[in-house]
């Protein structure tokens, strides 16, 4: 296969991407366009340009972009709607930005006349597939380029040597193995390796990176009350805000009260288990808040639908099928189930958990009268209740009159 001309990086400004770019260089001969996305991380990107600079790329070819509103409104939003839950608990914080990367890699492709792209993802995870899959699905033309999967710099000494040789900047940090690997946005902060890998051991509390243990957050609870619009929040305390500035706040308050912990062993698609720490203070709340104002807006029938819809949704996600016929079908059927979700939620946060104590909407449908205990002045007819009955167990019946008769 030819060499590519030009490549577009997903670059972090990391010692692994830096040394990748330069391997790009050095092994292809090619041009570099390197993009770096703000998905609330955290952590200050100007640095990212900085490095790309020392490492030979034109101030043109660096695209640093704020992203933030962009993945909670088209991203999280629409996978909240559906309660996504990965084996029952993974509220797939790492899958969901996978998208909107690759979608930005492709789109920056196209714009700078670029014949490739180019991820840090390991050999042996899910991100290498989440990115080219979606990458493929936007550009069945494109190629990519996994480096872990080309190179042999196999191990941390072999690294830092290629470093050292090409001049990249190493902070004295990286020299030694870090203790575990981080990945971060605005929804959630996962933890990885090394320390982590036994799952026998209980994580050490050094690897909590956003959320106060829950034996440290304070002794009182606190109120927070969510609104909602068609399924997505829409409002804090009465307050209303972007999508990323209500993430932000959840996450605050999430985290202040030791919130959306998990420690994990999940199937990854590529075959084995791995352990995660896996930290989503404004995510499980979130998720809470939603569930609540669903309770008195969805029928029952649609409901339970949308929850039976709901685990292969979230294996879409987390296999890295977001831009697939059948997740955009699945949302679709979520997306109108949505339509009356609307109302507030009130929710009690306090040391590490978050429950529902309120809700209220001018769509509920929820009757007092149906299920008062006192008297429903004829609103329901407690003698109908006989002749359901007997409807619904004649099945039963006949089954247990032929087990009777053939018995023996």
């Amino acid at each position: 296969m030819n060499a590519p001309k030009k490549v577009v990086l997903a670059y972090s400004g990391g010692l692994d991407t830096s040394i990748i770019l330069k391997w790009l260089q050095t092994e292809y001969g090619c041009e570099v366009v390197t993009f770096t996305a703000d998905l609330g991380q955290g952590e200050e990107l100007e640095p990212a340009r900085q490095k790309a600079e020392l490492l030979g790329i034109k101030p043109e070819n660096i695209y640093i972009e704020d992203v933030r509103e962009e993945f909670v409104r088209d991203f999280v939003n629409p996978m909240f709607r559906a309660n996504a839950l990965y084996e029952g608990e993974y509220l797939l914080g790492t899958s969901i930005a996978r998208p909107l990367i690759s979608k930005r890699l492709v789109e920056i492709a196209e714009e700078t006349g670029a014949d490739a792209i180019a991820h840090g993802a390991t050999g042996k995870g899910n991100d290498q597939v989440r990115f080219e899959l979606a990458a493929y699905a936007l550009n069945p033309d494109i190629r990519v380029i996994a480096p872990w999967r080309e190179w042999d710099l196999t191990s941390r000494t072999k690294l830092i040597e290629f470093a050292e040789a090409h001049q990249i900047p190493i902070a004295k940090n990286k020299r030694g193995e870090a203790p575990f690997s981080v990945d971060a946005n605005l929804l959630h902060t996962s933890s990885e390796g090394r320390v982590l890998e036994n799952p026998a051991e209980e994580a050490p509390d050094y690897v909590l990176q956003r959320i106060t243990r829950p034996e440290d957050a304070p002794d009182a609870p606190e109120m927070v009350e969510i609104t909602f619009e068609k399924g997505d929040a829409v409002a804090i305390d009465g307050e209303r805000l972007s999508p990323a500035t209500i993430l932000t706040r959840l996450n605050e308050l999430g985290g202040r009260h030791g919130i959306g912990i998990l420690d994990l062993v999940e199937n990854r698609f590529v075959g084995m288990k791995s352990r995660g720490i896996y930290e989503t203070p404004g995510g499980t709340i979130l998720l809470a808040a939603h569930r609540g104002i669903e309770q008195i807006t969805l029928d029952s029938g649609s409901g339970h639908l949308k929850d039976s819809l709901m685990p292969r949704y979230a294996e879409l996600i987390y296999n890295g099928f977001w831009f697939s016929p059948e997740r955009e079908m699945l949302q679709a059927a979520i997306d109108k189930s949505q339509d009356r979700v609307d109302g507030t939620v009130r929710l009690k946060l306090y040391k590490g958990s978050v429950r529902t104590v309120a809700r209220w909407s001018d769509n509920s449908l929820y009757s007092e009268a149906h299920v008062t205990f006192e008297d429903d002045a004829g609103a329901y007819d407690q003698k109908d209740a006989a002749g359901f009955i007997r409807l619904n167990a004649l099945r039963l019946k006949l089954l247990a009159t032929r087990a009777r008769r053939t018995k023996g």
